[in-house]
């Protein structure tokens, strides 16, 4: 594996940061990955623990930095996550000779690929849209208002606000999306498993198919840093199980 670090894929050169995992050998396709952290921290690094057991298995991974509170304010992490996507598509094409996209994310990361997921005008204010996507791996995000969105708007954040910060808004709005895994733990925080669960119901009300779910046991996005008994990432494995469905 090759790694390449703290890549600008954008104006901002202090914050807008991508990672990068390379295959030896060739690449079939590239997933971007949006860590976890409220939207408040986290890093990119984080992908360190899952990134080999794709790129083993001729998967390249992107994994990025984006701009968060206290020092932005919404949309500018979901602007960033376009635009790290954008850069993605260019450089696998460009670089690495592949054309299958994959976007996923972990908690604040999850709630940013639903929002480029079901928000269309998000890609396309970069110049993409998401049939440019193969898949998305939507892992514990929150499909409402994001709790740190109505903080930091001096709203209490338990409420569930179904507004235009939140993915369950716009679902509906399109004929199709791309496929799509949700991922979430039985003891998650509180009231994510609940919300996940009202996300696929309305996805099967609206009629679409292209969509499974994994409950996992244990606390919120736990499985993340796990490795099982063959020292093989836990995490590395679902996401595969997810994209070796479309190579």
């Amino acid at each position: 594996m090759k790694t390449i670090e703290n890549i600008s894929y954008g104006n901002l050169d202090s914050v807008q940061k991508i990672d990068l995992y390379l295959p030896d050998g060739a690449a079939s396709s590239m997933f971007v990955y949006f860590h976890g952290g409220g939207l408040v921290g986290g890093n990119k690094n984080s992908a360190d623990v899952f990134a080999p057991y794709l790129t083993s298995r001729g998967i390249a991974v992107a994994s990025a930095n984006y701009r968060m509170y206290p020092d932005a304010e919404y949309p500018d992490f979901i602007c960033d996550a376009a635009e790290a996507v954008a850069w993605a598509n260019r450089y696998m094409k460009e670089e690495i000779g592949c054309d299958k996209l994959y976007v996923g994310g972990s908690s604040a990361g999850g709630y940013l690929s639903m929002m480029l997921c079901f928000d269309k005008l998000d890609l396309v204010s970069v110049g993409l849209d998401n049939s440019k996507v193969a898949g998305y791996f939507h892992d514990a995000g929150q499909p409402t208002a994001h709790f740190n969105v109505l903080k930091y708007a001096d709203i209490d954040p338990r409420r569930i606000i179904v507004d235009e910060t939140a993915p369950l808004y716009y679902v509906g709005l399109e004929k199709e999306y791309p496929p799509m895994r949700f991922v979430v733990s039985d003891n998650d925080m509180k009231n994510r498993y609940e919300q996940t669960m009202l996300m696929l119901s309305t996805l099967s009300h609206f009629g679409y198919q292209n969509f499974d779910h994994i409950v996992m046991h244990g606390k919120h996005c736990e499985y993340c840093g796990k490795i099982d008994n063959g020292g093989e990432s836990v995490f590395g494995q679902m996401i595969y199980d997810f994209v070796k469905q479309f190579e």
